[in-house]
Order: structure tokens, then sequence, then C-alpha cells
């Protein structure tokens, strides 16, 4: 039990002896390098903890978009576009009440009311509108909306991973730069007294 317990602290054994242990053979990039790992591990871990409340916010954020629009029935007064949806898009004319009770007639695309597609003039579709009256996209379900929200929050969590690698990476390359040129210059001064010995 003992045992386990001493291979379970060791990682935070060696971290806090490579920042604060004495050891003479310890250069000073190996202190800025574990400096920098502590450092890089804090923002990780700030970012894990940040990415569900960010998630949470566009949630939220979508829904309440959502709240702002209201269903409506649109009266086609011509027939709506034929091509089977290939070509993405199509518009046709309608007519529609707004939330205020005035009545609309304007375009509607496939964009902001796919049931357009193949429909004869006169037929009824669901449309969505803002409180103007203006037909918008259907909102998404809140299935999709919360899913979006998990993949975005997932997504920002494993970006900043990725970064703050790339950022310990860089520190890396240059602290390795500067200990192989402290090593040169010691090799320098040292080297020719070892060779000279007989």
């Amino acid at each position: 039990m003992a045992g386990d317990a001493r291979v379970a602290a060791s990682p935070w054994r060696r971290l806090a002896r490579l920042l604060i242990g004495r050891n003479r053979l310890r250069r000073p990039a190996d202190r800025i390098e574990g400096a920098v790992v502590v450092v890089l591990l804090a923002a990780f871990l700030a970012a894990v903890a940040a990415a569900p409340i960010f998630g949470a916010a566009i949630y939220h954020s979508q829904r309440a978009a959502t709240a702002r629009l209201r269903p409506a029935v649109a009266v086609l007064s011509q027939n709506g576009p034929y091509d089977g949806g290939v070509t993405g898009d199509g518009q046709v004319v309608a007519h529609w009440r707004a939330p205020d009770g005035q009545q609309v007639s304007g375009p509607l695309t496939t964009e902001t009311a796919p049931g357009i597609w193949g429909s004869r003039a006169g037929t009824r579709v669901l449309i969505w509108v803002t409180r103007s009256g203006e037909p918008t996209a259907p909102p998404p379900g809140a299935t999709v909306v919360l899913f979006t929200a998990i993949v975005i929050a997932i997504s920002a969590a494993c970006g900043a991973g990725i970064a703050l690698i790339v950022c310990y990476w860089l520190c890396r390359l240059v602290l390795d730069r500067r200990r192989l040129a402290a090593w040169e210059s010691a090799w320098a001064l040292t080297g020719p007294r070892w060779t000279t010995r007989r």
C-alpha cells in the first residue's frame, strides 16, 4: 500500500524536485522548463474547466434565439420549385400572418421554407418568422443545439490542448538549444584538459 502511494505521488515529487529541489546539476533551463510545464498545465486545466461553461453559453444563446422565433403558416401564391432540391435554391411568393396579426406577403426561399419544394399554389407550409414577421430559417431542434454545444466545447478543450502542446514544444526547442550551447561552451573549456591527459 505504501509502495503504491509512493508510485502515485512520484510524478508530483519529480515536478516539485525539478522546480524547487536542491540539485547542483540542475541548470536554469531545467527550472524554466519545469515552470513552463506548470503554467501550461494550469492553462490546460483552466481551458478544460471553461469549455463546459462556453458550451452552456452557446446552448443558451441558441435556445434564446429560437425562443424569439414564432411558427406561422404560409399559403403559396404560386407553384414551388420542382428541381427536387438538387440546386439548393429556389423561391416562391406567399402570404402569412406576422406575430402581431398583420397579413404579410413576400418571397419564401428554400432556406426559409424547405417545404416549398414541389408544392402547388395554395399549399400551406410551416415557416418560422421573427417578431417583425420576416421569414427565417427553421431553428434547429434542442438535440441538435445540445450536440453542437457539446462538440464546440470538446473542440475548444482539444484546441487549447494542441495549442499548449505546441507552446511547450517551441519552449523546449529554445531551451534545448540553450542547453546545447552551454554544454558546448563547457566542453570547450573542459575537453582540452581531458584530451591532453595520459
